[in-house]
């Protein structure tokens, strides 16, 4: 298109004040308003110009387009408006899915969030003194009853252990390690120098810390003599760290817990342990093994454990540091906890998780309810599912698979499960797990070997006619 002619169609385009002041958009600022509606505006004038410049609008479609604009507005405005944040169906077979969120909120937790928000609390006001008090105090209460003498066993009894919440388990890392070890050294084997999620790795947490990290041992085998070798003037903290997503397996040796907290009674330094996930309940009734707990690593005379909020526990995202009381107070007085401390929601949310607990009522706990259901329980669903597809265009049986725990926890345990596996005549498995995606809600799923899996581990049991009609959708 010359240049002449494109200035004549430059020239047909309103101007956003034209298109304001017109009837048409006048619907559009009484609903939405007029900044968002002139953002909009220029958006969609914006397109047109750059159409008209490549050659794409010739005066005919540029008049089509003159009358759409109203229409082409709106859509901007709807684009722009709604919330980028959405709910989608899980159906991954990934508990613990990062991607998607990590564990769902029990009921409970989602209700007392909304107490807590919609009025002022009692976040820092101690009501029986009628004076500031301590937020930590709203699930330090709780884990108490859940780290007692009589939960952990063990010996010696670990009677005075406290509890403090910041807002991920790396920053629980970063704060037990500057509070312990600060300009001094920590030691810990080299075999559980792991990265984590989005590239963390805990050489770089230890150097944010000001703690110096002293590596023994080997990738593959370390005994307790490298620590004790390595213990100087200097050292102020053995950690372990829990090797979270991966496995090392054949020529393998590590120290037992039990060991490094012999070692460390015997040189009067602390013991850490960051288990990542940390779960509060028996892993093994589900068939999950070599998972420690936080039970666990408190019972066997562990300082310090850090552990997420969001994972195993099957809460909100938090970084849980649980210990001895002297250690845990000097953290408190860290200047760092105030910077990494979480809000009222968080400590609504867990406080609600942690009453479950204490309740023994793991099935109000999703993520919990999830790892308990019976591959059985999960086929019966699946056949009722399948049965609601039976169309020309959806193939869909029922085979035999594998669930997952996902976000770091558990990498090498697997839990039975049932999938629907569903072919589709009008597109390939990737087409439709992309038009599952468009949907509303977006149904997330994964391809193998040529098809559609949909395991309901992951999948709300109020959710199974929403997957079933759009499954139906996605196929048309």
């Amino acid at each position: 298109m010359g240049n002449a002619a494109s200035s004549e169609l430059f020239r047909k385009l309103p101007s956003v004040d034209e298109l304001l002041r017109g009837p048409e958009l006048a619907r559009l600022v009484d609903e939405f308003g007029q900044g968002p509606t002139a953002d909009a505006a220029r958006a969609v004038l914006a397109r047109m110009r750059r159409e008209i410049a490549s050659g794409l609008l010739t005066e005919r479609a540029l008049d089509l387009a003159l009358a759409g604009i109203p229409d082409a507005v709106e859509q901007e405005l709807r684009r722009a408006l709604v919330y980028s944040l959405r709910p989608v169906i899980n159906a991954t077979g990934v508990i613990l899915h990062t991607n998607l969120g990590r564990a769902p909120l029990a009921e409970a937790a989602i209700e007392h969030i909304g107490e807590t928000a919609a009025s002022y609390s009692n976040l820092e006001f101690d009501l029986s003194a009628g004076e500031r008090g301590k937020r930590d105090v709203h699930v330090d209460r709780l884990l108490r009853q859940l780290l007692s003498d009589e939960a952990i066993g063990g010996s010696p009894p670990k009677a005075g252990l406290s509890t403090i919440v910041v807002n991920n388990n790396a920053a629980a890392v970063l704060l037990a390690l500057n509070t312990l070890a600060e300009g001094g050294e920590a030691i810990v084997s080299r075999g559980e120098l792991v990265e984590i999620g989005g590239s963390f790795r805990i050489p770089e947490v230890m150097a944010k810390s000001g703690a110096v990290l002293r590596e023994v041992g080997t990738t593959n085998r370390t005994r307790i003599g490298d620590y004790e070798r390595a213990i100087n003037d200097r050292t102020r903290l053995l950690l372990r760290v829990h090797r979270s997503n991966f496995e090392i397996s054949g020529f393998t040796e590590e120290a037992s817990t039990m060991e490094l907290v012999t070692l460390a009674r015997k040189y009067s330094v602390p013991v850490m342990e960051d288990l990542g996930s940390g779960a509060l309940f028996d892993l093994g009734s589900v068939g999950i093994s070599g998972e420690p707990g936080v039970l666990d690593s408190l019972g066997s005379g562990v300082d310090v454990v850090t552990y997420s909020g969001d994972k195993l526990l099957g809460g909100p995202q938090a970084g849980l540091i649980s210990g001895r009381s002297e250690i845990v107070a000097r953290m408190r007085s860290n200047s760092l906890f105030r910077a990494l401390r979480v809000d009222k929601l968080v400590y609504a949310a867990l406080e609600a998780t942690l009453l479950a607990y204490v309740r023994r009522d793991h099935e109000a706990i999703p993520a919990l309810r999830m790892m308990r259901m019976s591959k059985e329980e999960i086929g019966k669903r699946g056949e009722t599912v399948a049965a609601g597809l039976a169309t020309a265009r959806l193939k869909a049986e029922i085979v035999d698979g594998e669930s997952v725990i996902g976000g770091g926890a558990a990498p090498s345990s697997v839990l039975p499960t049932r999938l629907l596996a569903i072919t589709c005549e009008n597109f390939s498995s990737d087409e439709l797990c992309t038009r599952l995606r468009a949907n509303e809600p977006p149904v997330i799923a994964r391809v193998e070997e040529g098809r559609v899996l949909i395991d309901l581990r992951t999948v709300f049991p109020g959710q199974d006619d929403l997957l079933t009609d759009a499954l139906r959708r996605s196929a048309a």
